[in-house]
């Protein structure tokens, strides 16, 4: 690992976090709007619980690791806006797509009186009382963030992108494992400092 680049346990934590968000947004996308031919008897609704509620755990692990190793600097090229603006959608990612969205979806399994189980192994204590009247609030809830949240993922990967294609700073490389990390041609043949994540 070069000085510019995150740590392993940085890299592998955030795109253990990153594929499992993926894959249980769309498992939880295809349980609500695909019910009728896809999910019946709520099989892909119990694998969507039991791997978006990991993220519970793992948002803690991670942000104990951000916190005592903190991530390379940004790169010189970018403005002093940017750079705020990198940092403010960072945290958006970590309070709305890490926690608040799974936290918006064990509330609504509360709610409704449906159990979560985490990987199949162990259940989560249900954070109210089932409560009829509040399960479509709980449903609009949890849905408005999923879009929302995709929406802000998907811009978070446009911009890595515009970062390696069009600016060529280096900063997607600094996530990437190190094997495919390389390092770039400028001086030193250090790689260029990356994004926060």
């Amino acid at each position: 690992m070069n000085a510019h680049s995150y740590t392993p346990t940085a890299k592998l934590l955030h795109w253990l976090m990153a594929s499992i968000w993926m894959v249980a947004w769309f498992l939880g996308a295809a349980a609500v709007y695909m019910r009728e031919a896809w999910n019946p008897h709520h099989g892909l609704t119990i694998t969507h619980k039991a791997l978006a509620s990991t993220l519970l755990f793992l948002i803690v692990v991670r942000v104990a690791w951000r916190l005592t190793h903190p991530a390379p600097a940004l790169p010189a090229s970018m403005s002093a806006p940017m750079r705020r603006a990198a940092v403010l959608g960072h945290l958006a990612l970590y309070a709305a797509a890490l926690l608040a969205l799974p936290l918006s979806g064990w509330l609504w399994s509360s709610v409704a009186g449906k159990p979560i189980l985490v990987l199949g192994l162990f259940q989560l204590p249900p954070l109210t009382a089932p409560a009829k009247e509040w399960y479509d609030l709980a449903k609009l809830a949890h849905v408005t963030l999923a879009w929302g949240t995709g929406a802000l993922v998907l811009g978070h990967v446009l911009v890595a992108l515009k970062h390696h294609v069009v600016d060529g700073d280096g900063v997607l490389r600094g996530m990437l494992p190190e094997a495919r990390a390389g390092r770039s041609p400028g001086r030193g043949g250090e790689t260029a400092a990356p994004e926060i994540g």
